[in-house]
């Protein structure tokens, strides 16, 4: 899988850029107040809480501009909004997407600052990594198999960023709030029935293991769009009729399992997902 170790320091907010004609962006006086909050860490006041979908796409592409020396490699895409309870909580009628990059996603045992962010949050998430393009044509989790190498556990770190109650579209156009994450061990994929059905039955289960394993939220893996599968075959259409072809190493992050929680400092939080070779867990400790 392709990714990048790093220490565990504070992670840096990553904002993407996607094409997006006839939208009346920001002034570049807004995208640079918003950009100095961001480096300080600090909830922004930025745009409005009414932006449209299509300022909040031309956002995201004028704020890209300006980040990519910082923040790294691009590594892949996540989708947004993917469970119908974090749809609700933000006001949104369907998933959206952005842009993943490298220096933030550790692969390591990671003990990261509760502060790493200007509102830092933990949430259960999933990624896949690509195989080939072929995965925007499927139709079926089953069909989706064929187009991935793996699956990978993964403690999504996002920041709200945003002061204030915000809506779906501003949260969008600050590329849903990404910020980085803490990936597991990849899985290979079986490209069978049975290992299609095990990503909608699994179980995740969220602890904090420093309040003595006490249980933070629990799912089936059909939270995401009945299946994660179906949420990767989502966002590997919505990027090819956006003009954006997979490559092999791509990852997609699916979305959230159980809604994000803020982070506290001595939380050890672990994520294991029960029903998948092995069981596999990934875990975060915040100081």
């Amino acid at each position: 899988m392709r990714r990048r170790t790093i220490p565990a320091l504070l992670l840096t907010l990553v904002v993407g850029m996607a094409p997006f004609a006839n939208a009346a962006c920001p002034s570049d006086t807004e995208i640079d107040a918003y950009l100095e909050d961001f480096k300080q860490r600090r909830a922004s006041k930025a745009f409005s809480n009414d932006i449209s979908v299509a300022d909040a796409e031309c956002t995201k592409q004028k704020l890209a501009k300006k980040l990519p020396t910082v923040l790294g490699s691009p590594i892949g895409y996540k989708a947004a909004f993917t469970n119908p309870a974090v749809q609700q909580r933000f006001g949104v009628d369907g998933p959206r997407w952005g842009y993943m990059y490298d220096r933030n996603m550790v692969d390591i045992i990671a003990v990261l600052p509760h502060n790493f962010g200007a509102r830092s949050q933990y949430e259960a998430d999933f990624i896949v990594e690509v195989k080939d393009a072929g995965l925007a044509d499927a139709k079926t989790p089953l069909e989706a198999l064929a187009h991935l190498e793996s699956v990978v556990p993964f403690i999504e770190l996002p920041d709200l960023m945003l002061e204030g109650q915000f809506s779906g579209n501003r949260f969008t156009a600050v590329n849903v709030g990404f910020r980085g994450g803490v990936t597991g061990q990849e899985i290979p994929v079986e490209v069978t029935p049975a290992f299609a059905d095990s990503l909608a039955t699994m179980t995740i289960v969220m602890v904090d293991e420093a309040d003595g394993n006490k249980e933070l939220g629990r799912a089936k893996g059909s939270a995401i769009m009945g299946n994660p599968l179906n949420a990767a075959i989502w966002l590997a259409k919505t990027l090819k009729q956006s003009g954006i072809t997979l490559q092999k190493g791509d990852l997609l992050s699916l979305g959230s399992l159980i809604p994000a929680q803020p982070t506290k400092p001595g939380m050890r939080v672990r994520i294991q997902y029960i029903g998948l070779p092995g069981d596999p867990s990934v875990s975060v400790a915040f100081n």
